[in-house]
């Protein structure tokens, strides 16, 4: 398998719904964000394959290994992702589109805070909407700075289940079209306070698999 750069710097959909990516959009905090604007966010944008100046282009062999290994942790357990897997798919993530939307998690929990109880159930509106039907999205946890990294770990996974068993139950997304993922401690939103509740979040991505196999 191909090795990859060190991913560092990731912020997405946190879900402010996960990896805070070049294209993405920062919204406020105290903001609560509707389904349209996620979705608006997290629609591919439209690929030019001619020869425009500054125009991106799409290297085929790129996109078929990016669909081949999303393709491999597709209905994988959080817990069975390795840390090259869970680089890998920070690295193809980092430029896809993305939002930051801001659901907390209680202290050293993986339930959500009922004061983000809207911000998931707009996430769920927006990730039902027939435009992103088919598009493969991460669900990436992630806690605050304070404690051990095994805990951090298992906790920041939990807490991606979490979001994805909500979207599962309650808006009928497939399973197979979240991939959920953990970051433990490693990719703290305000690295500069690491106890900051805003550290305790999930990331949301569309990996714009559907896009890239056409």
């Amino acid at each position: 398998m191909t090795s990859f750069a060190k991913f560092s710097g990731i912020q997405a959909i946190t879900i402010y719904a996960a990896l805070s990516m070049t294209t993405g959009l920062a919204l406020a905090a105290d903001n609560t964000v509707s389904a349209d604007q996620i979705v608006n966010q997290l629609r591919p944008k439209p690929v030019t394959r001619g020869l425009s100046i500054g125009t991106p282009q799409i290297d085929p062999a790129v996109k078929a290994r990016e669909i081949s290994f999303v393709q491999t942790v597709r209905n994988r357990k959080t817990r069975s992702l390795s840390l090259g897997e869970r680089e890998e798919i920070a690295e193809i993530a980092s430029s896809k589109p993305n939002i930051d939307l801001e659901i907390q998690f209680d202290y050293n929990s993986a339930d959500i805070a009922k004061t983000s109880a809207e911000a998931v159930q707009e996430l769920g509106k927006a990730l039902s909407n027939p435009s992103l039907k088919g598009s493969t999205f991460v669900v990436a946890g992630h806690t605050d700075g304070i404690g051990g990294e095994a805990f951090n770990q298992d906790l920041s996974e939990r807490r991606a289940e979490t979001i994805k068993h909500y979207l599962v139950q309650n808006y009928g997304i497939a399973g197979s079209d979240l991939v959920s993922v953990g970051y433990g401690k490693t990719k703290l939103k305000d690295a500069n306070d690491p106890a900051d509740p805003i550290n305790r979040r999930v990331q949301v991505v569309n990996l714009d698999t559907k896009s890239a196999s056409k």
